[in-house]
């Protein structure tokens, strides 16, 4: 342990990279210890950079056993930062929710829109997929769900689900699809050009395959207040333990809010005068 999590020339890049050199200057020969007063000598932020890192050193040391893959500590650095910054923008997305009062709105003429969210059981370590497809007349196509086991994270959940959006809508030979959904850190990767190299970039890279050579397939943020279908159908799935698909409608439990999308925002503000 002291040699993988301490002593291993590409973890000391690892730490150099973080700006941990203090890590690198205790030398204590005790682990436990080393770890105890690794955490003592941090704040609260750079102690989960820190745990973070531990399990990025241990998942990077796997795959160069097992599966042949060979990273340089700064590869592995960057990794660890770019999760954390997911996990920033994550907690900021929760942050903001309770100031969003946006409501769904249908696609312009000749486009499918797709909505899409993903629960997450940390538990369980399970996942429930949620999409709903609508025309421009913001007419229901279909609903669906499904169950994932051995989920990693929330990241996962999102592009998990994302995935199967796109796929369906591809699959229905859908060419001006919009994507829409209210993980900003998951719609900002599937419009990034540049290769994902994070902890979910295995699902982007499928979703990008997916789309390649097509031009009219978009993806959109929206506030939760705006995805409200799609989250209902994805934890109630999660918390029941149900997969379905529904051709023109939702399960009961989601009609209400089926039924306030389907108004206008004139009707709704008339009702809350």
């Amino acid at each position: 342990m002291n040699h993988l999590f301490r002593y291993c020339h590409v973890t000391r890049e690892v730490w150099r990279s973080l700006s941990f050199q203090c890590i690198l200057r205790n030398h204590c020969e005790d682990f436990v210890q080393w770890i105890t007063w690794a955490i003592e000598q941090l704040n609260l932020d750079q102690s989960r950079v820190f745990c973070c890192a531990l399990s990025a050193i241990w998942g990077d040391r796997n795959k160069r056993i097992h599966e042949g893959k060979i990273r340089k500590g700064t590869e592995v650095a960057n990794l660890i930062i770019s999760y954390i910054k997911e996990i920033d923008s994550l907690e900021k997305r929760d942050l903001n929710r309770a100031l969003e009062k946006k409501r769904w709105s249908p696609p312009q003429e000749s486009f499918m829109k797709i909505n899409f969210d993903g629960a997450y059981d940390k538990g369980k370590n399970q996942s429930g997929v949620g999409i709903v497809a609508r025309d421009s007349n913001g007419t229901i196509l279909f609903s669906y769900s499904e169950i994932h086991f051995g989920i990693p994270s929330a990241f996962a959940a999102e592009a998990i689900a994302c995935r199967k959006g796109v796929q369906m809508g591809i699959r229905r030979g859908w060419r001006h699809l919009i994507l829409e959904g209210d993980s900003l850190t998951i719609v900002k990767k599937c419009k990034s050009k540049s290769q994902d190299r994070s902890m979910v970039g295995v699902y982007i890279f499928d979703i990008q395959q997916e789309i390649y050579g097509l031009e009219n397939i978009r993806f959109q943020y929206i506030p939760r207040s705006a995805n409200g279908l799609a989250h209902i159908i994805a934890t109630e799935s999660l918390r029941r333990g149900e997969e379905f698909y529904l051709d023109r409608g939702v399960p009961d439990y989601a009609m209400d809010q089926a039924r306030l999308d389907g108004r206008s925002e004139e009707e709704v503000s008339r009702e809350e005068k």
